[in-house]
């Protein structure tokens, strides 16, 4: 196994471009084995729905990555306190969902720290109840890679509020993502150390004390991860517009009445518009409805497509801010 440095990037879309890059183009005879630490971002599972799983307000407040994997799953929040590790190795047949092959080896690094963890379920670890750990897997072509969390000394207090999204305004069947207790690794350990350190006591674990062998990438080779950066990972398409049809409904009590809108976006896009409630407008809501179709669904977007239109004849005395905190 050759151990891939990823020169302690810690752009998200860098990194799993990384990791994408591994897998489909360096040497199939070899296996590979990648940490990375990430900036604050959101990691959306390949099916999910973006906007079911983020705080949207805090994503904005927080200038937070969101960022879609390839593996399924659930949305996972990383930090600089966050650990990911990722095995990629050959598609043997027998490997792919056999979590146990993968996590055994994290979880014995872990015991010889002190730290009591188990696999739990299908995919997680956990010290007692706590989970400390999520993994999923992605294969390709004979090839895959097993990849997780380790959450070693992460603000457990963004991870709840960064993932927390009202249940009611969002309905889809998009793989949704089921929120258990975290804990982090630091509070179990025997003696304190740094996540850093921690990658280095696992590493050396991984390798039984044997000088780590590695895979020394060339700039051809950042060449292409960045590439797969810009048109995956760093796409809107990809991050958002990939995103199962889903509807959103919100009410809310303004000033000049109460609003009662409902979307139905499909591939990230508003398909279709409606809106109602006990406004008093002098124009046909429905030209407006009309407007915001095939938009994308994104502040942004929805605002340079209603700019300069006069929202009062349809609405009433509404500003466009307060119209768009009806939307998302």
């Amino acid at each position: 196994m050759l151990f891939v440095h990823n020169g302690d990037l810690h752009d998200p879309s860098l990194n799993l471009a990384l990791e994408e890059y591994v897998l489909r183009h360096l040497p199939a005879d070899n296996d590979y084995l990648l940490f990375y630490i990430n900036e604050p971002s959101i990691i959306i599972g390949k099916n999910q729905n973006t906007l079911e799983e983020i705080n949207e307000d805090y994503v904005q407040e927080r200038g937070l990555h969101v960022v879609r994997r390839l593996s399924g799953g659930g949305a996972v929040y990383h930090d600089h306190g966050n650990l990911n590790f990722s095995f990629i190795t050959k598609d043997d047949g027998e490997s792919f969902r056999n979590y146990r092959k993968f996590t055994q080896p994290v979880i014995e690094a872990l015991h010889s720290m002190g730290v009591e963890a188990e696999l739990s379920g299908r995919n997680d670890i956990q010290v007692g109840e706590r989970k400390i750990s999520g993994t999923a897997q992605f294969a390709t072509r004979g090839r895959m890679y097993t990849h997780g969390t380790l959450l070693f000394q992460s603000d457990i207090s963004h991870v709840a509020a960064a993932l927390k999204v009202n249940p009611e305004k969002f309905k889809s069947k998009s793989t949704k993502s089921v929120r258990s207790r975290v804990a982090n690794i630091s509070e179990f350990l025997l003696e304190p150390m740094t996540v850093e350190q921690f990658r280095s006591r696992l590493l050396g674990f991984l390798y039984k004390g044997e000088p780590v062998q590695t895979y020394e990438l060339t700039e051809a080779d950042w060449e292409g991860v960045r590439r797969i950066a810009e048109e995956r990972y760093r796409s809107w398409d990809w991050n958002y517009g990939r995103s199962p049809e889903f509807n959103m409904r919100q009410v809310k009590r303004l000033s000049a009445g109460t609003y009662d809108v409902r979307l139905n976006v499909a591939q990230g896009r508003i398909e279709r518009a409606s809106i109602y409630g006990d406004f008093f407008g002098t124009a046909e809501v429905s030209e407006l409805e009309e407007l915001l179709a095939g938009i994308r669904y994104e502040p942004g977007s929805v605002r340079e497509a209603l700019a300069g239109v006069e929202l009062t004849p349809y609405l009433g005395p509404v500003e466009l801010e307060e119209f768009l905190e009806l939307m998302f």
